[in-house]
């Protein structure tokens, strides 16, 4: 894979302070263009925070961050998901009440080519633009195998199925960047190993650049080029898998000795 030499996304000295307490410290990291980077450590070491942050749920303190070369600092999440960010989320939010296929429509609606006007009157190019986003949201559907629960409501979906719709109206968006936060939580080996499958397809068909955060040791270091290990808000490692896998620090903050 050829590596672009500007990152994509880029993190530099920043920090998240709550009241007295540091959730990030001095954190840097960089995405090249492509490459598929996860984020571990302990609970409570500010992997989520970091999240929030490129996401514009929280500003930091201080530090830059910058995506594409733009700042996103002072930006709402709604206009970073418009740069090209999207996001899952450790505890699953998808519109419960709402169907699978609606769900998906929704994140699509970013990138309707209507006016309010001609949604309101519904003239002009509603109906097409309609069309078009139902088609396009039944192909992911397709793709996620959901398609045969289209109609159903969301909250009627067994687990594994949720965190794939998930995964596919983050994809509705026209992410340039998909973070995802702990994707392989609840579910059992197989669908781990489906979801790996997963994941390294879509960046390739999708043509992504993927920040993974997640405890699954075996997900993490199968399938991630690159990886960042906070601890207290601090990184303590990064490196490849293997550099990872005999990191002192990396050892002692897991295991608590080597």
């Amino acid at each position: 894979m050829t590596i672009m030499s500007e990152p994509l996304l880029k993190c530099e000295n920043v920090s998240e302070v709550f009241g007295g307490l540091k959730a990030v410290s001095d954190f840097n990291l960089y995405i090249n263009p492509g490459e598929l980077v996860g984020l571990i450590g302990p609970n409570g070491a500010g992997k989520t925070t970091a999240f929030n942050l490129f996401t514009g749920v929280y500003q930091p303190t201080t530090g830059t961050i910058t995506f594409a070369g733009e700042s996103l600092l002072g930006l709402k999440p709604y206009q970073i998901t418009q740069k090209g960010i999207a996001r899952t989320f450790q505890n699953i939010r998808l519109f419960s009440e709402l169907s699978v296929l609606d769900n998906v429509k929704i994140a699509f609606h970013s990138h309707v080519k209507y006016g309010l006007l001609e949604s309101v009157l519904r003239i002009g190019r509603y109906f097409s633009e309609e069309e078009r986003v139902e088609e396009e949201s039944l192909r992911l559907l397709k793709i996620f195998h959901l398609e045969d629960h289209a109609k159903e409501q969301a909250k009627n979906l067994p687990y594994g199925a949720q965190r794939r719709l998930e995964i596919a109206r983050a994809l509705a968006t026209k992410p340039k960047l998909l973070l995802l936060d702990e994707p392989a939580a609840g579910m059992n080996p197989q669908e781990t190993k489906e979801l790996m499958d997963m994941i390294q397809w879509i960046r390739k068909e999708f043509g992504l650049t993927i920040l993974l955060i997640e405890h699954d040791m075996a997900l993490v270091m199968g399938i991630c080029e690159r990886i960042y290990v906070l601890e207290y808000g601090s990184t303590i490692a990064e490196g490849t898998p293997a550099e990872i896998k005999e990191d002192p620090e990396v050892i002692r903050a897991y295991l608590g000795g080597e």
